[in-house]
Order: C-alpha cells, then sequence, then structure tokens
C-alpha cells in the first residue's frame, strides 16, 4: 500500500514543460538552493554528458568548467522539486549517448559541432 501511494506522489511530480534536450546540448539548469530559511535559484550551466532513466527517475549529468580551469560536473533529478527549469541554449552533433570524452580534453579540442536544426 505504501508503494501505491508513493508511486501516486511521484506522478504528481512529473513535469509537462521538460524541453527536448540530448548529450551534447548546452544547457542551463535553474536550481532551487535552501540557506537557512532563505531559498534563491542558483543557474547552473554546461554541456549535458549523460542522460538516463525513464519516466519519474529520469535524470541527466551537466559539466561544466569552473574557475581555474576546474571541470565541474553535476547530476540532476530531471523531475525533482529542486529543479525550477531547464533551458537550452544551444544544441550539438555528438556521436554517442555517454561524451565521457570531454573529461580529458582542454580548450578547442573540447568544443563540439553546432547541429543546425
Amino acid at each position: 500500500m505504501a508503494n501505491a501511494v508513493e508511486l501516486m506522489q511521484s506522478i504528481e511530480n512529473l513535469k509537462e514543460d521538460v524541453p527536448q534536450m540530448a548529450p551534447g546540448d548546452n544547457v542551463k539548469v535553474h536550481v532551487r538552493i535552501v540557506e537557512g530559511d532563505r531559498e534563491r535559484l542558483q543557474v547552473f550551466q554546461g554541456v549535458v554528458i549523460r542522460k538516463r532513466g525513464s519516466g519519474v527517475n529520469q535524470s541527466f549529468t551537466v559539466r561544466r568548467i569552473a574557475a581555474h580551469g576546474v571541470g565541474v560536473e553535476r547530476t540532476f533529478l530531471l523531475h525533482s522539486p529542486r529543479v525550477e527549469k531547464v533551458e537550452v541554449v544551444s544544441h550539438a552533433r555528438v556521436r554517442r549517448s555517454r561524451i565521457y570524452f570531454l573529461r580529458d580534453r582542454r580548450g578547442k579540442a573540447a568544443r563540439l559541432k553546432e547541429r543546425r536544426s
């Protein structure tokens, strides 16, 4: 019985306004951050290097280059209440679904070709 209640609650959390995104796309993820009793939105912009799961359990990993050339990766649950919205900035043409090879590349070598629509 508890599983049925959890399932119904998870179905209620499904977002309808999810954009079409694929690995290689440059996205802005607006995340709700709670600091004490205050709440604010923080934008995490980077390249989607992986998508996995389906339905409520769908998640994606975004990689960006932070200060001093340090790579930062964050995994987000797509239908989480913490994720306010996801904006697709640009699309890139990639030939595989997991683009982990970007971890080893620096500078111009880490660029992806833009996908024409």
